[in-house]
């Protein structure tokens, strides 16, 4: 690249993105080309305004990208390209690790806003996002999983899943239909409805999720409008569907036989 002030404007323009001003690029560029100058020469050389070239130099020093001279007047250089971009991208780091620190702060203390304060729920559409989301619930269960559902729900891997983690896991289950073995370290109650009481010929599937006491999924099919879900862990959603469970399988384990 030459040296035309075309390309200088551009060159500054490049240094821009490891911090530095357009006034700093230029002052550094300009003592590159000199083995030392006063703010004066520096001045001239770089065609900074004389006003602003004290300031800059000051950030420069800061910065580690020149050096001074302790004579009068006082003289400056520049250190080597190599040594400067080095120390600007130590800085872009150092700069980069504080701000990763002080954003992840603001980002989980507002989880735990929402969490705490806010009754947030999120609605889900379409059975490969809600079966997704359903087997990483179970996936990530920690301690407890409660589920009413029509059997129409649940898929294979769905089932495997479930088995997989009751070793772990708490896993009880109220459905109106089991397909294969029933896994030991599964507490499940099979209790068909009432005469009269069914989800109808529009209605293809539907379940509650509880997980972990904390984490709530409530599912519902339509062979109409297609299966939609309500996802939420906050506090009020979950005290609402586990008195439903509470109720639900009570009535269900008083049914069975």
């Amino acid at each position: 690249m030459s040296e035309s002030p075309e390309n200088i404007l551009i060159l500054a323009e490049s240094l821009k993105s490891l911090g530095l001003t357009k006034y700093e690029a230029l002052v550094y560029i300009a003592l590159l080309k000199v083995s030392g100058a006063t703010a004066t020469e520096i001045h001239e050389i770089s065609g900074v305004p004389r006003a602003s070239v004290y300031p800059v130099l000051d950030r420069l020093l800061q910065k580690n990208l020149v050096a001074v001279s302790h004579t009068t007047p006082k003289r400056f250089a520049s250190v080597p390209p190599d040594e400067g971009i080095e120390n600007l991208l130590k800085s872009i780091e150092s700069d980069a690790e504080g701000a990763r620190k002080v954003l992840n702060t603001i980002f989980h203390d507002r989880n735990r806003l929402q969490k705490g304060e806010q009754e947030l729920i999120w609605s889900i559409y379409g059975n490969e996002n809600i079966s997704t989301r359903i087997l990483d619930l179970i996936s990530n269960a920690q301690s407890s999983i409660r589920i009413i559902f029509y059997w129409a729900l649940v898929n294979d891997e769905i089932k495997d899943m479930l088995i997989g983690v009751s070793s772990r896991v708490l896993v009880e289950i109220v459905t109106d239909h089991w397909e294969g073995d029933i896994p030991s370290n599964i507490r499940l109650f099979l209790h068909v409805p009432p005469p009269g009481h069914n989800i109808g010929k529009k209605c293809s599937a539907g379940g509650v999720f509880l997980i972990d006491n904390q984490k709530v999924m409530v599912v519902m099919g339509s062979d109409e409008e297609g299966t939609t879900a309500l996802y939420s862990e906050s506090k009020g959603f979950f005290r609402f569907f586990s008195m439903y469970w509470n109720l639900f399988s009570s009535w269900a384990r008083s049914k069975t036989v």
